[in-house]
């Protein structure tokens, strides 16, 4: 994007940066990461999209690149045997928690329109109502210092817009407003309810599966 404030991030920088700020805010004291843990948190199966395949080598590559970009720091654990990394992301765009965690869902899970980022980010930041989150949205789009997402046009057969991050650089929207959306003719209440059921099951599994990774790296 032309106007950012920082270098355009790689589709896994992204992926990198969203996990630290989701695990920073949902699962703090197991924060920061080891990379171990980091490279569990970019391989989960659940509320990923796309669903990526990343080796210590490809997330260390990328750490060292976001080091850089000063949007990655590093530390070492208690035992100072493991390497720690937590973000930047707040400090380099001067955004707030409720920003923070919105840009985080979008690098983690792809498009998504008001209602399903307000589901999304409920463990990271809890908005009051959809207005609130379209609001953070509307401010998002329009900051002088940069844009940091952009309104979708709506696909066929959505009654939502769905938004995007550029934090990887400009999209063309009308490519990504021609993708049909799987779910269109499907009840969206009923839908929406079970699909954040699931996720929140699948997202605890998940975290007890890093939780016994990083365990395994601690003396």
């Amino acid at each position: 994007m032309s106007d950012s404030p920082f270098p355009s991030l790689s589709s896994l920088e992204a992926r990198v940066i969203g996990v630290l700020v989701e695990k920073q805010l949902t699962t703090p004291d197991n924060y920061p990461l080891s990379l171990n843990s980091l490279v569990a948190g970019c391989n989960q199966k659940t509320s990923r999209d796309p669903v990526m395949n990343v080796s210590e080598e490809e997330a260390q590559a990328a750490l060292d690149s976001l080091k850089d970009k000063k949007l990655v720091t590093n530390s070492w654990g208690a035992s100072r045997r493991v390497v720690r990394y937590s973000h930047n992301l707040p400090q380099v765009l001067g955004t707030d928690q409720g920003t923070t965690a919105l840009a985080a869902t979008l690098m983690l899970r792809g498009p998504q329109t008001p209602g399903e980022l307000r589901t999304a980010c409920e463990r990271m930041y809890r908005f009051a109502d959809l207005s609130s989150v379209e609001a953070y949205l509307e401010t998002m789009s329009g900051r002088a210092s940069g844009a940091l997402v952009v309104k979708l046009p709506k696909q066929a057969g959505s009654r939502e817009h769905r938004w995007a991050h550029l934090l990887s650089g400009d999209i063309d929207v009308t490519v990504e407003s021609s993708v049909p959306q799987a779910s269109a003719s499907v009840a969206p209440g009923s839908l929406a309810a079970l699909q954040a059921e699931l996720n929140a099951l699948r997202d605890e599994v998940a975290e007890i599966r890093e939780l016994i990774a990083e365990l395994q790296v601690k003396p």
